[in-house]
This record gives C-alpha cells, structure tokens and sequence, in this order.
C-alpha cells in the first residue's frame, strides 16, 4: 500500500476538522463565561442552592467559605440594605445574594455602568430559595453603585417577567 493515499488522523485533522473548528468560532459552543468567586457562609444551605444554579448556567465558580462576609460587603461597597446571604464577584462586577443567571449573563454581556447586582433578602422562589409547594414570589435584581440603585430585572422563581 501507497503512503501517500493513506488518510491519517493527522491529515484529517489538519484538513478537514482544525478548519471547521476555527471558522465556527464560538457559534454552536459553550458560551466562555468569565469566573465566579462565590463567599458564602461554610453552613448556609441556600448559598449552596444558589451556586449549584450559576454552575448549572455554564459559570465556572470557585467557593471560598468564611463566617466574615460583612468586611468582604463593605470591601466590595455593597449597601447594608442590599445585602444578602453571599457575596460574589464576577468580571469586575459584584453579585450579591440570589440574582438569577440570566440577570448575571446579561450584566456580563451588556456591561452597564454599576458595581453590581443585588437581591435583597432572600425571595422565595429565588435560585436556591425553592420551597417545595411554595409559589415563587416576584423580586427585583436591584443594578447598584455608590451613587444609587435601580431595577435592572424583574423575576418570578428563575423567571425573568
């Protein structure tokens, strides 16, 4: 047998597939979501919740737990009447309490001028904060920084309204 008619994966790699791969660009792959670092409390149950749901988004996620979050808050320069039960940061950003992802995708992607995100308290319904048989209630994700605060969605569950 001839070498030179033979079809090895190295040829067929090199000719046919590393092309396509490259002209797809991202169309058609996992969307390449910036790193989350996540605080939460090493005890907190819905934290937990909540992390499994930015997991299950597609966002790579570190958790770092501590029982200090309150100088991580003030650090970060999320208001008292914002926070929550975690504080994340993600792409420069803040993300305090149960946003859901699709509130983070599109902070991530539309990139507004702000320090963050914020649920205040914890809704139920909200991403970690599902109570069987209890109908979700409608929250606000709050947009904030040092100058104010306004609503950038509005949720019933991990629904956008």
């Amino acid at each position: 047998m001839r070498s030179d008619t033979l079809i090895t994966r190295r040829t067929f790699l090199a000719g046919v597939a590393v092309p396509i791969v490259l002209s797809s660009g991202s169309k058609g792959w996992a969307q390449d979501l910036p790193r989350m670092t996540v605080t939460k409390d090493p005890t907190c149950g819905c934290c937990s919740g909540w992390v499994e749901h930015i997991k299950a988004a597609g966002f790579p996620v570190e958790v770092i737990k501590s029982t200090d979050l309150n100088r991580l808050k003030a650090r970060l320069g999320v208001p008292r009447h914002l926070a929550s039960c975690h504080t994340a940061e993600v792409d420069s950003y803040v993300v305090e309490g149960h946003v859901p992802p699709a509130a983070i995708k599109r902070l991530v992607a539309e990139r507004p001028p702000g320090k963050g995100l914020a649920v205040p308290g914890m809704p139920v319904g909200s991403p970690g904060m599902e109570v069987e048989g209890t109908a979700p209630e409608p929250y606000e994700v709050i947009l904030f920084d040092a100058a104010g605060q306004r609503t950038f969605a509005r949720f019933e569950g991990t629904r956008e309204l």
